[in-house]
């Protein structure tokens, strides 16, 4: 039943294909320009990353617990095993406390980048977790609690209240006019898994706004917004419709993450997988990966050194002792740089060496 209602979407979603040109924003890449682009790089693998002593994004970017030397160590740690790109959570909150502070840590961060060879794709807003970012001290990690920390961006009901958009649009455009000329970066990510949180269609005026921000400030890299919920049609139609690139997230088992490339390369353009791998539900390294690569598919997956995020637990399965879990549910290396499972780190280091 669930690959016959997988089907029947994926049937639908071919027929709204033709209807896409026409609601697409006028500086959308085309396929061909798109293509160009990611023709004109190795295949990109990497993780969403985060330092291990963040329990969020504020910790990750607030002057008094930014922590460039720790970001260096484990960047070395990623260019280690061949990585070539992180997708890397910026905040709002962090940068109207501090614009100017903010930028000069977001480059910083750049810089640490280059010298591991490694672009990054930066997120903007987001819907998961946590509803009421605030400035200052961030909470302590909730023991066995996947994420007990993370902040939406900018929030609930935050995101859906249009009279904070004038500050949300300056954000953006700051951001982008600063780094949007920028080669160490490579794409923006506009908006993670918009709807989330049971928001659904409340998240279509903001999605909608920050394309618009985005194409008037016309940086050189592309944007995105990636596709997560196949129930979600408004917005995945505007998604797809205003996305330089198709990026996507998908934590199912081999066969259901391959029809989903499959669909999605009806669109033409390239593709990038944004969130994969969770063990117990089988996203696994050893069948995932090596499919994306053999399709050409860019593949960034949750979890990169196991700290203060909690994301070795599952989602939905707290371990309120704080105990380590019998299976990891993400997350490659333990805090001590030491791989989790050796056999995973040997063939993300095989897949990225090949040719």
């Amino acid at each position: 039943m669930k690959h016959k209602i997988f089907l029947l979407w994926c049937l639908s979603f071919v027929a709204l294909g033709f209807q896409l040109k026409v609601q697409a924003q006028s500086k959308v890449w085309s396929a061909e320009k798109a293509n160009q682009w990611y023709n004109g790089h190795k295949w990109f693998t990497g993780a969403d990353y985060i330092p291990g002593n963040a329990v969020n994004q504020l910790e990750m970017w607030q002057a008094d617990t930014f922590s460039p030397d720790l970001i260096d160590k484990e960047l070395s740690l990623a260019q280690g095993i061949g990585f070539n790109t992180l997708r890397v959570f910026l905040h709002s909150v962090a940068w109207k406390e501090d614009p100017d502070g903010f930028k000069k840590r977001v480059d910083q961060f750049l810089s640490i980048c280059q010298k591991h060879n490694i672009q990054p794709m930066f997120v903007f807003f987001d819907d998961c977790w946590n509803k009421d970012p605030k400035p200052g001290k961030q909470p302590a990690p909730k023991a066995g609690i996947h994420n007990s920390g993370w902040m939406q961006d900018p929030g609930q009901p935050a995101s859906e209240d249009s009279t904070n958009f004038p500050e949300l649009e300056k954000y953006v455009k700051d951001i982008l006019t600063t780094f949007g000329k920028d080669n160490r970066v490579l794409a923006w990510d506009l908006y993670n898994e918009p709807g989330n949180s049971g928001k659904g269609n409340k998240s279509l005026p903001l999605l909608k706004a920050v394309f618009s921000w985005a194409r008037e400030a016309a940086p050189e890299q592309p944007v995105t917004a990636g596709l997560w919920d196949w129930n979600l049609e408004d917005l995945n139609k505007f998604q797809v419709a205003n996305s330089d690139i198709i990026t996507y997230h998908n934590y199912g088992e081999l066969d259901e993450h391959l029809r989903t490339v499959q669909i999605l390369k009806s669109f033409g353009k390239p593709l990038i997988c944004t969130e994969y791998m969770a063990r117990p539900r089988n996203s696994l390294f050893k069948t995932i990966l090596p499919m994306l690569k053999k399709e050409h598919v860019g593949a960034i997956n949750w979890g990169f050194v196991q700290g203060k995020t909690n994301t070795i637990y599952a989602w939905n399965h707290p371990m309120p002792d704080g105990s380590e879990p019998e299976l990891w549910f993400h997350d490659i290396f333990r805090k001590d740089f030491t791989p989790y499972k050796k056999d995973e780190v040997e063939l993300i280091k095989k897949l990225n060496s090949e040719k």
